[in-house]
């Protein structure tokens, strides 16, 4: 039978070479040098394919946030920040060729979102984040009267901004960025 990594890679490649819309699931089997018949067997739909690939092919912001949540006290808040930023940085980055597409049609991007369910849209990593920031409160680093949700927002919708630009520009603005964005939002939680 036929590997799973194999699909996921192929998938990966396909979506960043022609985005989720175009990618089709016989060309990701092709690529992966599989028939389609096999990715249905380890896929329910192309939904499923792409969730794999957010999870197994892309800089993994959410393992990310998990353990800075179970060891924060591990290191300083501002590594901690920069950690989480650059991960996101790279997350947004490499995702943005891949699922910007979804949003090229209303009707798709309602059956991709209906596909998705609940837990596993863009709103998840800012949940985890919120997450990460409640342990960081708990350490005493994080005011208490501190908005967290607001918080994650600020961070990941910059780390988001910052790697459309990237993507744009077709440059990588780097660990000084994360940075920087850390220490800025430390600042504002003063």
């Amino acid at each position: 039978m036929g590997s799973r990594q194999d699909l996921v890679a192929a998938a990966a490649k396909v979506m960043r070479e022609q985005g989720y819309a175009h990618a089709t699931t016989k060309a990701i089997a092709q690529a992966a040098g599989y028939s389609e018949a096999l990715l249905y067997k380890h896929f329910r739909d192309k939904t499923a394919l792409f969730l794999a690939v957010l999870s197994e092919e892309l800089p993994a912001l959410g393992a990310t946030a998990e353990r800075l949540t179970r060891h924060a006290a591990d290191a300083s808040l501002e590594q901690n920040l920069t950690e989480l930023a650059g991960t996101a940085l790279e997350f947004y980055r490499a995702s943005f060729p891949i699922s910007v597409s979804i949003f090229s049609s209303r009707d798709l991007l309602r059956t991709h979102r209906a596909a998705l369910g609940t837990g596993h849209g863009p709103g998840q990593p800012i949940l985890l984040v919120e997450t990460y920031l409640r342990a960081e409160a708990a350490l005493g680093r994080i005011p208490a009267r501190t908005d967290l949700a607001a918080a994650a927002r600020l961070l990941l919708g910059a780390c988001f901004q910052q790697a459309f630009l990237d993507s744009f520009e077709d440059t990588d603005s780097g660990n000084a960025v994360a940075a920087r964005l850390a220490k800025t939002l430390i600042a504002g939680l003063r």
